[in-house]
């Protein structure tokens, strides 16, 4: 029956005689009432409208070099650093590869240095190109083509590229590959970010609000929140940047981006919850607005804050670019939080119940006092029966199956992957490094670059050339017209005719710089375990010998990632326990909050490399994936849990802890799964830009939110606390009081009976 058509009316009320001093007072008030909202819109949208260009502006202010990430101390940075000053060209190598299926002729050779020469000189070539070398099969040849570094790179590689092709004989290819050609993959891939990304999360989110709420204007006025708060970050984001504060690379501006959103549309639900609840006892929207805030306030700035604590322990990291994600993503999530405190209430102030339209929110306080805060239908009355009847079971179960999931983390392989493979779909410096492997030395390009002390340049060359895996040596030289000289056993070779001196070495502080071509690719392990061997003996003869270049580059980073895992992991635990043992005054609840998040964390990195290997059969992983995975879903996955125990916990002040996680459970169910599947939405959106790496942390984020929103905090979480009871909140008064929830449930069976 419904008990709505029953209830007695109130009688109308006779209006109060208005005289003119009131009237003019309560629309005094009014004004003054509407005045702040209005303000507050105005300005979030004064920020937009500045931060609206800055959208196609962050390729000016970021960087995708690997080397400028990596610590002071790192033996590649140190190599890069003192680069200048024995060379005054700033370029990015770039090795020109053209194959035939047929030994390259005279005539052939002519016309590929006939289109050489149309190259030289252009826009973008930061000097002359080096002579053509043709392969022992003479069915490839190779050219190295220095690339200004502040020229348009992914233009410059285009230009060779067609150039070529258009010159080229038939059955005849050109590819440009080297540190060149895989950073022009790199900016490609990222180019979508902008507008792509943007669009595939803009529309999941929308279609998800749609979904749940069946209206127009309220997933409008939730994405104006994100979007706001996203645009007003990036702003803040640009300029930090560009005053050389923050370094900003293309996987943190799609994080920024996602995490924007993703949060920014989270706190609005959790708003938006609350108001609609405020509207059925409140009749007016003002009053609705306040209280709303007051319920809302505190779990959004706890969830807030908690993430932005869990992204600035990566500021322990050694890599910068994850000390600088920390520090850029937290920015959003403040600008996230404020948008949802301050934006989102004040246009649903101006809309009030129509901002539901068509299914408006009743004021029927009555109806209210009736439902007892307990949901009587549906999901999650059943989902709170379940776990009122059968708490141990329904933990128990839900345990064995995440830890069954979890078993699987033994088979990620997040010890760093290929630079050939970081691009995902087809790749023409990829395709190049293949042909230069198969008909030349596949380090050609990237050299192992070593500085040493001049008096010791032939016993470091005759380590290096000693070593199987080092195909020759060069020295820079100054008076060499290709500004290196070959190096052998016997010294420095001559260039020119018989009895042409051998070069003088550029000499820089008394020390050289020689050049090493390795004879497997230059982003291989093969290769890696050659840098690792040199790097020992050279250490061992001569101490003050530096060792970088590309290889080394890659070796550096992957080291300091496996070091941050290492590190950080725990220092986020133990600060993110301390914060909820603040947020619930308790010390067993927040123990068993991030317990459950870590073994939720675990099967999603289970689940995943099995994914991976076997579904995606992807080559690895970067180390820093599990680093950033754990960061966002231990952090994220407690806003949850934020959300629902600090709900529990007011119901369990009034109505004892049992009681009290039936009715947060039925409460923030609807909201908290609304907001879970947004946030993997958002997430999973990640994989439209084809880096190895975001798509990688797209799908374990995304699992793991889903897995946090519909097992751990609607099952586990609340069957665990129902089984401990009022201990759950030890050593608080409220984990010593009577726990009323049992007994109220079996004077329930009884009233049934």
């Amino acid at each position: 029956m419904n008990t709505t058509e029953h209830r007695p009316q109130p009688l109308p009320e006779a209006p109060p005689v208005q005289t003119g001093r009131n009237r003019s007072t309560r629309r005094a008030h009014g004004w003054i009432r509407a005045l702040l909202p209005a303000v507050l819109i105005l300005v979030w949208l004064i920020g937009a409208g500045i931060g609206g260009p800055y959208f196609g502006k962050v390729s000016e202010v970021s960087s995708n070099d690997q080397t400028s990430y990596l610590p002071e101390s790192a033996e590649a940075t140190q190599v890069h650093q003192l680069q200048p000053e024995f060379s005054d060209v700033d370029a990015i190598p770039a090795v020109v590869v053209i194959t035939s299926e047929t030994v390259i002729t005279d005539a052939q050779q002519e016309t590929l240095a006939t289109a050489l020469d149309s190259i030289t000189g252009s826009r973008g070539i930061a000097s002359d190109i080096s002579p053509l070398i043709l392969s022992d099969d003479k069915k490839a040849a190779q050219v190295f083509v220095p690339i200004d570094s502040d020229a348009g790179l992914v233009d410059t590689v285009a230009h060779i590229e067609d150039t070529l092709a258009q010159q080229l004989d038939e059955g005849m290819n050109a590819f440009v590959t080297g540190p060149a050609g895989f950073t022009a993959d790199l900016v490609q891939a990222f180019a979508g970010i902008d507008g792509l990304l943007l669009v595939v999360a803009l529309a999941a989110v929308f279609l998800i609000l749609i979904i749940v709420y069946r209206s127009l204007l309220l997933p409008i006025a939730v994405l104006s929140t994100s979007m706001f708060a996203l645009t007003v970050a990036l702003l803040t984001v640009w300029w930090l940047a560009k005053a050389g504060i923050f370094l900003l690379s293309g996987q943190t501006q799609g994080i920024l981006f996602i995490l924007v959103i993703g949060a920014a549309t989270d706190y609005s639900l959790l708003y938006v919850s609350r108001y609609r609840e405020a509207l059925r006892i409140e009749h007016d929207r003002g009053a609705a607005t306040r209280q709303a805030l007051r319920g809302a306030w505190e779990p959004i700035v706890a969830s807030g804050g908690t993430v932005i604590v869990g992204l600035l322990c990566l500021l322990f990291s050694d890599l910068k670019s994850n000390s600088t994600l920390g520090p850029v993503a937290s920015v959003g999530i403040i600008f996230a939080m404020m948008s949802a405190l301050t934006l989102l209430p004040s246009i649903l102030f101006f809309f009030g119940r129509a901002a539901f339209w068509p299914r408006r929110p009743r004021f029927e306080p009555d109806v209210v006092r009736a439902e007892n805060g307990v949901a009587q239908h549906g999901l999650w009355a059943r989902v709170g029966s379940l776990v009122r009847q059968h708490p141990r079971a329904v933990w128990s179960v839900t345990a064995v199956v995440l830890i069954i999931g979890a078993l699987g983390v033994t088979q990620l392989q997040a010890q760093g992957v290929a630079q050939s493979e970081l691009v995902l779909g087809a790749s023409q410096a990829r395709e190049g490094q293949a042909a230069l492997g198969k008909h030349f030395a596949g380090g050609s390009g990237s050299p192992v670059v070593v500085v040493a002390e001049a008096e010791n340049m032939q016993n470091v060359a005759n380590t290096l050339l000693d070593h199987d895996g080092i195909d020759s040596v060069s020295v820079i030289s100054a008076d060499s017209p290709s500004g290196t000289a070959p190096v052998t056993s016997d010294g420095i070779q001559a260039l020119g005719p018989p009895g042409t001196p051998a070069p003088d070495p550029t000499t820089v502080d008394g020390r050289i710089m020689l050049q090493a071509t390795l004879n497997a690719a230059a982003d291989s392990v093969a290769a890696e375990n050659v840098v690792r061997d040199v790097r020992a003996e050279l250490a061992h003869q001569h101490p003050e010998t530096l060792v970088g270049g590309v290889t080394a580059t890659a070796i550096d980073t992957n080291d300091a990632s496996i070091r941050d895992r290492t590190v950080i992991i725990p220092i986020v635990l133990v600060v993110i326990l301390l914060i909820l043992m603040l947020l619930l005054r308790a010390i067993v609840a927040p123990i068993l909050l991030i317990a459950t998040t870590v073994v939720s964390f675990a099967t999603a990195l289970g689940v995943a490399a099995l994914v991976f290997n076997d579904v995606f059969q992807f080559a690895g992983a970067d180390p820093a994936v599990p680093l950033f995975s754990f960061v966002f879903l231990v952090a994220l996955g407690i806003d949850y849990n934020i959300f629902l125990t600090t709900r529990v916990r007011e119901e369990s002040l009034h109505h004892g802890t049992r009681d009290g996680i039936i009715r947060g459970l039925s409460v923030t169910g609807g909201v908290i799964t609304s907001a879970g599947l947004v946030l993997a939405a958002t997430f999973a959106a990640l994989s439209v830009i084809p880096i190895l790496f975001l798509v990688q942390i797209a799908f374990i984020v995304a699992f793991g939110v889903l897995l946090d929103t519909f097992l751990v905090r609607a099952l586990l979480v609340p069957a665990l606390m129902y089984d401990i009871g009022s201990r759950v909140w030890w050593p608080s008064a409220l984990g010593r009081s009577t726990d009323r929830g049992r007994s109220s449930a079996r004077s329930g069976a009884k009233n049934k009976s």
